[in-house]
């Protein structure tokens, strides 16, 4: 209910704006479609990722192994695939809701979110070339623990 109420609210926004200013708005609406086209192929892609990897995978799978009985283990797993994979957020999350109801458990989808968006493998060479290895090797260390660290608390509260 809460979403037709924001899509009533957002048509009705833009219906005022078009009333207010018909260039300013069919200007903001071509900048938007631009933006739409450029996410359009990451989002496609991994949308056909995540469709065939839950086609693969069976559930009893993901639950192994980074289900809530996989442990350290799956931890470990979810943490060092979030560290070295490159997906923007607005994807991650749709994955991690995914694999939640496949059988992941909610830290290892914690560690996977937390290195995902905190530590960057893939970048750690631009980052070493504008940051220095020191300060790049700390960062992205201290990311990962503290991944872990708000893996724990996840499911002390859950």
């Amino acid at each position: 209910m809460f979403t037709y109420i924001l899509y009533i609210l957002a048509a009705s926004l833009l219906a005022v704006s078009f009333f207010k200013d018909k260039k300013k708005t069919g200007q903001a609406l071509k900048k938007a479609w631009k933006s739409f086209e450029n996410i359009l192929p990451q989002f496609l892609s991994i949308l056909i990722i995540i469709g065939i990897m839950l086609a693969i995978l069976s559930p009893d799978t993901i639950s192994k192994l980074v289900g809530q009985e996989s442990g350290w283990l799956g931890l470990i797993i979810a943490g060092v695939i979030g560290s070295i994979t490159l997906i923007p957020g607005f994807v991650a999350f749709p994955l991690a809701a995914a694999l939640l109801k496949s059988g992941a458990g909610f830290m290892q989808i914690t560690v996977f979110l937390s290195t995902l968006m905190m530590v960057g493998i893939v970048t750690i060479p631009v980052e070493i070339k504008y940051f220095r290895r020191k300060a790049t090797l700390l960062r992205n260390g201290l990311a990962f623990v503290f991944s872990f660290i708000v893996a724990i608390v996840i499911g002390v509260v859950l």
